[in-house]
Formats: C-alpha cells, sequence, structure tokens
C-alpha cells in the first residue's frame, strides 16, 4: 500500500514538473507591440506579481495588458521610468501561466521608449 501511494505522489511530482517545464520554458508566440504606458504596478494579495498596460489606441480602447517576471529588475525600472510615456514593448506569450508567475500569458523581456507616431515634427 506505501509503495501504490508513493509511485502515485511521484508520479503526480513527475507530471506538475513536465507541466511547469513546457509552460514556462517554451513560448507559444514572441512578438513587438508599441503603445503609450499607462499603468505599471505591483499586485496581488498573497503573491505579488508586476503588471502593466499598454494603450494602443487614442481613445485608450485597445489596452494590451502584460506581465512582468521578478528577475527581469532592469525591465521592471525601464517602466517605472517610462510611465506615461511611448514604448515599444518586446514579449513571450505562453500557453498559460501560473499565479505566481503572472496574471497574464504576455511577459515583457525588453522595453525602450520610443517617438509617439501621434505627435511627430
Amino acid at each position: 500500500m506505501k509503495r501504490i501511494l508513493f509511485l502515485f505522489l511521484g508520479g503526480c511530482l513527475v507530471v506538475f514538473a513536465l507541466v511547469y517545464a513546457f509552460i514556462y520554458y517554451v513560448p507559444y508566440s514572441e512578438g513587438v507591440r508599441s503603445g503609450e504606458l499607462i499603468k505599471i504596478s505591483k499586485k496581488g494579495v498573497l503573491v505579488k506579481t508586476w503588471e502593466g498596460e499598454i494603450s494602443q489606441g487614442i481613445s485608450g480602447a485597445q489596452i494590451f495588458s502584460f506581465s512582468v517576471l521578478d528577475k527581469d529588475e532592469d525591465v521592471i525600472q525601464k517602466l517605472k521610468d517610462y510611465q506615461g510615456q511611448y514604448v515599444k514593448v518586446n514579449y513571450t506569450e505562453r500557453y498559460a501561466t501560473f499565479f505566481w508567475l503572472g496574471d497574464t500569458k504576455y511577459f515583457i523581456t525588453q522595453v525602450e521608449q520610443e517617438q509617439s507616431p501621434h505627435f511627430r515634427n
């Protein structure tokens, strides 16, 4: 009986590890988006994650929500510095996410300041 329980729990642990590795390391897509950075915040009750939003339209009707991993401290600092400005972000989309990684499937990997196409000279 103990052996069956041990094998069952070990099998469950292996399956969870494989699912986690697939979700964390295998990207669904990668891309670039740009817009006005309207929000960056660290939120959550039990686990705090960095979440943000980019407005991709003049009226704010097209909002791109994203997450940032805690290990990307330079990206977080740049997002804080560029708050309210026009930015271009590189992101990785995953198949799913876990609550301790972020709220969205989109994770920002790089950010740079851009000139707004609405106010060019």
